[in-house]
């Protein structure tokens, strides 16, 4: 299964596209902070991460503030140029 959950800040917005299909789509960047625990030890995680909506979730995209945090929900993909992953984005959700 390949399903990713990310709390995460809008940092980034690059203008609407339209994919060959004529799909809407709108590529981001995601920020994530946070605590997790790995191996029973405490670790401070920030990272930045490529993200891309297509089809419907780019209207939700469209309309969020930068800096605004969400949930974000979808799957891990390779990136177009092959290098490194990109988050395809598939709902997103007000951060609790």
């Amino acid at each position: 299964m390949n399903r990713t959950v990310l709390s995460a800040t809008l940092l980034e917005r690059q203008a609407l596209r339209y994919t060959p299909a004529g799909l809407p789509a709108l590529n981001v960047v995601l920020q994530h902070e946070g605590h997790v625990s790995e191996d029973g030890q405490p670790r401070k995680l920030s990272l930045e991460i490529r993200a891309v909506g297509i089809g419907e979730v780019t209207r939700t995209l469209a309309v969020l503030a930068l800096g605004t945090s969400s949930l974000y929900a979808g799957f891990l993909a390779p990136a177009r140029n092959g290098r490194g992953l990109v988050l395809h984005i598939t709902s997103v959700e007000p951060a609790a």
